[in-house]
């Protein structure tokens, strides 16, 4: 069975696209073509524009309810997706790869979270302040939806990622234009159907799945008033650069090399399984995975063993099947570009302890690799690698582990494993980065999360994810007025 769409949505309706061109999707397990959808043009970006910004400008319309009415639709939303969550799951590992018991949490579960979290969070959140002021009378500060959003979203988690977007920004009064990254684009047109089903107002949300120069194109548009992009750190100058230009406000979630810091006070068997989560999920496709683990010399051998065997005894297999623990990489390019830093570690003189290789059959496939005794300046323990590949670095004492952590251009994640917690804290405090798990990771809704150096400006989630899609105005009243 394939999935094939021949309409985008824009405005509120199904509509031709600009032009004939199509994306074709495959299967990374089987290399076969499971569906396409239109290949969306600058014009269809125009239009898309133009939809979110009449619902944005319309003087009764979304940016004018109040949070309570918006979350009365954003509910409805949320609904439509938990009724469509199996499907969104299965579309999801279908086209990237993702283990469908994962996909069921992030892609199926999450988004219905995020929307709730957030309708509940601007509902009782005040929108005005009156601040006493020092030089006579008092200001109201109110805060106020930015705009028309551009979201740009990958291919690695592409609903949960859409949802840290259009989660916040339809709860503050924004409008949107979502372009989905092209090898996952299945998924966001089920998301599409559950907006329309909930009845979200028209042009309040527009889904247009395009290449990179489409995605350059809405970055720089004259109606869109804020961006948000999750992807590379390479991609991310670019639209950097073009919002500077513009004085566009963005934000950027972008890459990571993050450490798993473990002391030598661990007992990694009792936390193995969030050990893995931390480090290896989603076939090692996410960015604040922590791919570098530090371990102590004095215990070097041990947790070296402890990780190889855990990492061999993965399940690899079909995504689809709720045995397989280790998908396939999303794509053939992708798979070589992983393939590729293998090589550069055996060139480089890291040891090779698990994987390295291929599966026999067919799909996009990379064993589960660690590689051991390597140097913490060598390609593999600096670059991001976005596959399942592990590096295990020794550390002399706890200042060095920090010191090699922190020796990074990403800050994006990272973890410290210990038997106590008040240590974890005060060595995660001297890790520079914007997020640190204790004993595991997780992105919570109600916390920030964002990194610092290359992996990003901004944080998402939480009230400052709120607050990334609203602007502060100040009315001054004077003394006769206040």
């Amino acid at each position: 069975m394939t999935f094939d769409y021949s309409t985008l949505y824009i405005g509120g309706k199904w509509i031709e696209p600009a032009t004939t061109a199509t994306i074709a999707v495959h299967s990374p397990t089987t290399e076969q073509l499971i569906g396409s959808v239109p290949d969306g043009a600058e014009a269809d970006i125009d239009r898309a524009v133009a939809a979110a910004r009449a619902a944005f400008d319309d003087p009764v319309g979304w940016a004018t309810w109040s949070p309570s009415e918006r979350a009365d639709v954003i509910e409805r939303f949320a609904l439509e997706l938990e009724s469509r969550s199996e499907e969104t799951a299965r579309r999801v590992s279908s086209q990237n790869g993702m283990p469908i018991g994962l996909a069921r949490q992030f892609e199926g579960a999450f988004p219905a979270v995020m929307l709730r979290y957030f309708a509940d969070l601007a509902s009782t959140s005040p929108q005005d302040e009156i601040r006493p002021g020092l030089l006579g009378g008092s200001t109201l500060v109110s805060r106020l939806p930015v705009g028309v959003v551009g979201a740009i979203v990958p291919w690695n988690v592409p609903q949960a990622i859409s949802f840290l977007k259009l989660a916040p920004a339809l709860a503050a009064g924004c409008t949107v234009v979502l372009k989905p990254a092209p090898e996952t684009v299945l998924d966001a047109f089920l998301m599409a159907e559950s907006a329309e089903a909930a009845g979200l107002p028209p042009g309040v949300l527009n889904v247009v799945p395009a290449g990179r120069e489409v995605g350059a194109y809405l970055v720089s548009h004259p109606g869109v008033d804020k961006v948000s992009f999750t992807g590379s750190t390479a991609a991310g100058r670019g639209v950097a650069e073009a919002c500077g230009r513009l004085l566009r406000p963005v934000t950027l979630e972008l890459g990571g090399k993050s450490a798993a810091v473990v002391l030598d006070d661990a007992d990694l068997d009792s936390t193995i399984e969030k050990f893995i989560g931390a480090t290896m999920i989603n076939n090692g496709q996410i960015c604040w995975l922590n791919t570098r683990i530090l371990a102590p010399k004095s215990r070097y051998q041990e947790i070296l063993d402890t990780v190889t065997d855990i990492i061999a005894s993965l399940t690899v297999g079909d995504p689809l099947s709720d045995s397989t623990q280790v998908g396939p990489l999303v794509s053939a390019r992708q798979r070589q570009r992983v393939e590729g830093y293998i090589a550069k570690g055996l060139a480089d003189g890291a040891r090779l302890t698990t994987g390295g290789g291929r599966p026999s059959g067919d799909g996009w496939f990379v064993e589960p690799t660690v590689f051991a005794d390597v140097d913490p300046r060598a390609v593999i323990a600096q670059e991001e690698i976005f596959g399942p590949v592990l590096s295990v670095i020794p550390y002399t004492d706890e200042t060095q582990a920090i010191a090699i952590a922190n020796d990074s251009e990403y800050g994006l994640g990272g973890t410290v494993w210990t038997a106590d917690p008040d240590r974890g804290t005060a060595v995660a405090r001297r890790i520079h980065s914007g997020t640190v798990g204790i004993n595991g990771y997780a992105n919570d809704p109600t916390a920030p999360f964002g990194g610092i150096k290359n992996s990003g400006l901004g944080r998402e989630l939480g009230p400052e994810g709120l607050a990334g899609y609203q602007y502060p105005m100040s009315i001054y009243l004077d003394a006769g007025t206040a």
